[in-house]
């Protein structure tokens, strides 16, 4: 569809974002589905709340964290089994300059982020009407 849209992932080249706070982080799976109108980014961060993410996106440059709280007094509990870690999530990606980003929507449901990026009007394919003389 649109090539200004197009969605990077740089992996081996992403600036870290730098940690404030002790302990593990995460980078969250994220799913993203290009629309007609919109590009939708689906992202599970388990333990995450709307309050607790701060989205970024700026010149092209999408940002995502999300902090999320210890669910344990680590101090005070004795596990018998313990295998689920507890940790911000973090993810970064390079979409474009073809998002409207005065119309950038997100909504959180049960760990799921859900961020509507809307196509600007520049770059969303148009149909010309041909006129007779």
């Amino acid at each position: 569809m649109a090539s200004d849209t197009a969605v990077e992932k740089h992996e081996d080249n992403i600036t870290q974002a730098e940690h404030v706070r002790e302990g593990r982080s995460y980078k969250a799976n994220v799913d993203i589905i290009e629309k007609d109108s919109e590009l939708l980014l689906v992202a599970d961060m388990p333990g995450t709340e709307a309050p607790d993410v701060d989205i970024h996106y700026e010149n092209g440059q999408l940002s995502i964290h999300a902090k999320v709280d210890q669910r344990q007094d680590e101090s005070d509990t004795r596990y018998l089994l313990h295998e689920y870690g507890v940790g911000d999530f973090y993810r970064s990606f390079h979409i474009g300059e073809g998002i409207d980003a005065s119309r950038i929507e997100a909504n959180m449901k049960n760990g799921v982020l859900t961020l509507h990026l809307p196509k600007a009007q520049e770059v969303m394919p148009r149909r010309i009407t041909v006129k007779t003389d």
